[in-house]
């Protein structure tokens, strides 16, 4: 008797809070829907217990919208479950051909890609750009190669020529945060410009790019902005050109690099690897070449000789750490191809999309047109999916082994663990909070065609998430 009274009561108690909590988020959705910036926006909240995701709140849980970044949190997951937290991808450095004994290779040296979203950034110690060119010119010498009768071939077949997803736009693309993807991705596929402003409304010059590009023909015609316009520069170029457009104002009182997608990422590595031996005096007497290229001239590439070495990147929660922190969308999009691939596969953005939405209807019964889905990344102003979806699949998550490295990928935002994400007239919010009382909460927050200032949405939306605390 004593027990079930206990019960009772343990009962009673939950949902006396479950309905406070419903109440309190209500209350303060009902103020932020009759805000005038959101009179012909499209938003959506849905809010969930974590630890058993029963419902707390939903508003237009179904209505599928434009979530820009917060997508991030379902490609993360599955790449957990489909490729684990340890999965690794490899770069092969070999030659073709054979050496002779005064050290000639009689061959090509090639690089062969094995989809690695981090060859070359900075942001990890084994992988930085310096270090690797370095490394490969050690083992080349070692390997006792002193001349390159042939070329460099950076082997970029793995991935194919598809670079990005359909829906990103011209304007995105030639940016650094639309940078196409490569199985040979080099330094995440950017570079960086510096610019010196003049009067306002006249040209802003461009003094220098880091590293060189000087194979790229940039047309700058970027003009000066007034004081506190901050960056509007924007380079337009397309997958594998050699010209770059930019375009737009560089606030004259602005001191800081812009930075651009590099339209062939393979050739740029190759490009870097022939200067590194240069410098160490190891001439390449036929310069250098992508497999994509040797394709399109209906040209060979000659199988390996041998294998110099290996390169593995960092292993995948490592990756996901960086892809949701810092919202790489170029890691994104390998995430999505690389699970094609190792699902066995077409490598396309498009199977691999597909292959995210058959797993989690698979998995918990999602309906797959809940996720109307274009690219790993939310980049895309294309993509739908529902705040209802988005929240049951995060609300299935810590109970995997790896939810502590996925938790931890998360950003913290107005003290609340999650993901943001922005495209133009989008914010969106998508992650994990526990209210004051203990109850684990997971939510999807969602705003679409909202007017005016963005930084005023977000404050209101805060104000709204507030209520979970």
């Amino acid at each position: 008797m004593k027990n079930s009274l206990f019960l009772f009561i343990i009962f009673f108690n939950s949902f006396v809070h479950a309905q406070s909590l419903n109440q309190k988020i209500e209350n303060a959705y009902k103020s932020f829907e009759s805000d005038p910036q959101l009179r012909f926006a499209s938003s959506s909240l849905t809010v969930l217990n974590g630890e058993n995701g029963t419902l707390i709140f939903s508003k237009n849980g179904n209505l599928g919208l434009a979530s820009a970044s917060t997508l991030k949190t379902i490609t993360s997951a599955t790449a957990y479950h489909i490729l684990g937290k340890d999965f690794t991808w490899e770069t092969t450095l070999g030659y073709s051909g054979s050496i002779s004994s005064n050290g000639i290779l009689n061959g090509d040296v090639i690089i062969t890609g094995g989809g690695d979203p981090s060859l070359g950034s900075d942001r990890y110690d084994n992988s930085q750009s310096e270090l690797l060119l370095k490394k490969w010119t050690d083992d080349l010498t070692k390997a006792g190669i002193k001349s390159i009768k042939g070329r460099i071939i950076a082997d970029d077949r793995l991935f194919g020529t598809e670079t990005m997803p359909g829906g990103w736009t011209w304007q995105d693309m030639g940016n650094y945060y639309g940078a196409g993807l490569s199985s040979l991705t080099w330094r995440e596929n950017q570079f960086e410009m510096f610019f010196k402003p003049g009067k306002i409304g006249e040209a802003a010059e461009l003094l220098r790019t880091d590293p060189e590009m000087s194979y790229l023909k940039i047309v700058n015609e970027v003009k000066t902005g007034a004081a506190g316009t901050g960056d509007n520069v924007y380079a337009y170029s397309a997958p594998f050109s050699t010209i770059i457009y930019l375009r737009g104002t560089y606030g004259i009182d602005l001191k800081k690099a812009i930075a651009a997608s590099v339209p062939d990422p393979a050739y740029d590595l190759a490009y870097r690897l022939q200067n590194k031996l240069k410098q160490s005096d190891i001439p390449v007497e036929n310069g250098i070449v992508t497999s994509r290229e040797l394709s399109l001239r209906s040209k060979p590439l000659m199988p390996l000789t041998k294998v110099i070495s290996v390169h593995k990147s960092p292993a995948l929660d490592q990756i996901v750490y960086h892809f949701n922190q810092k919202s790489i969308n170029l890691f994104g999009e390998h995430l999505v191809k690389t699970i094609a691939w190792k699902e066995g596969k077409d490598i396309t953005i498009n199977q691999g999309v597909k292959l995210m939405k058959e797993f989690w209807s698979k998995k918990i019964g999602v309906d797959p047109s809940s996720m109307n889905i274009y690219d790993g990344s939310g980049l895309s102003p294309a993509n739908r999916i529902t705040t209802a979806t988005m929240a049951k699949i995060l609300q299935t998550l810590p109970k995997e082994s790896w939810f502590d490295n996925y938790y931890n990928s998360l950003p913290l935002y107005n003290n609340i663990k999650m993901k943001s994400g922005s495209i133009s007239d989008v914010i969106a919010y998508a992650g994990y909070h526990t209210s004051a009382s203990g109850t684990p909460l997971v939510f999807s927050f969602i705003v679409n065609n909202y007017d005016g200032s963005s930084s005023a949405v977000r404050q209101k939306m805060y104000r709204v998430l507030n209520a979970l605390k």
